[in-house]
């Protein structure tokens, strides 16, 4: 625990939350949040600056997700076949159609965000409306994440390891709720309206998981060959 709150108490954790919430865009085992929640907790004290902390995680995902855009574009310029491209195939169709909010809830959803940064560049999404969305996200992801560490922090002043655990309990809460609302009401939507069964944060799954779409985003093919024109 001593090195841990002697990291977070010099100023190197604003490099590291800056080059970890860069990296998470397309390494998702990188442990972005916990870093990012983990200063915040240290934060009550005044050191990190919980604001700082905020901003340069937000700065690093919007950076990193236009990383993973590039490296799309370059999936779909040399057509590689693997993981992603399966990935980017299965994920870019309902890109195209949901947009926005498919961007904004890949961030909170395991792998999502990998798989709709690489999707977006390999199935040409519009990059000024990517950018938008996509720093949307990193700021509510950031501020979600600060909070979250802060108010575990706040709990447990005097016991930063015991803050550490609470702040993280809490992401991890939330994240079980959201996940079992996003089952109950794909479930919901499945027995309701059978035609088109999932919804945004369905699509999000890990490839395995997903069906393909019968549909088409422009300038994508999941097979092998050349793009469409």
């Amino acid at each position: 625990m001593h090195w841990i709150e002697s990291l977070m108490t010099s100023p190197v954790v604003y490099l590291v939350v800056l080059v970890l919430a860069l990296l998470d865009a397309f390494l998702p085992i990188v442990p972005a949040e916990t870093v990012v929640i983990a200063a915040a907790v240290f934060a009550v004290s005044g050191i990190p600056s919980l604001p700082l902390i905020i901003v340069l995680a937000a700065v690093g995902a919007f950076i990193g997700d236009h990383i993973g855009y590039a490296l799309g574009r370059l999936l779909r310029t040399r057509r590689r076949d693997g993981r992603l491209a399966r990935l980017a195939g299965r994920v870019g169709p309902h890109l195209h159609r949901r947009g926005g909010a498919l961007i904004i809830a890949g961030r909170f959803v395991p792998g999502g965000r990998t798989a709709v940064v690489t999707a977006g560049g390999a199935t040409g999404y519009p990059l000024r409306r990517f950018s938008l969305f996509t720093g949307i996200a990193a700021v509510v992801w950031a501020t979600y994440s600060g909070l979250v560490g802060y108010l575990g922090g706040a709990a447990f002043e005097s016991n930063p390891a015991l803050g550490l655990a609470t702040g993280l309990g809490l992401a991890l809460a939330i994240t079980a709720l959201s996940e079992l609302g996003r089952r109950l009401w794909g479930r919901r939507r499945r027995d309701n309206v059978p035609v088109e069964p999932e919804d945004d944060t369905r699509v999000l799954v890990a490839a395995g998981a997903v069906r393909p779409s019968p549909a088409r985003a422009p300038g994508w093919s999941t097979g092998r060959g050349s793009p469409s024109a």
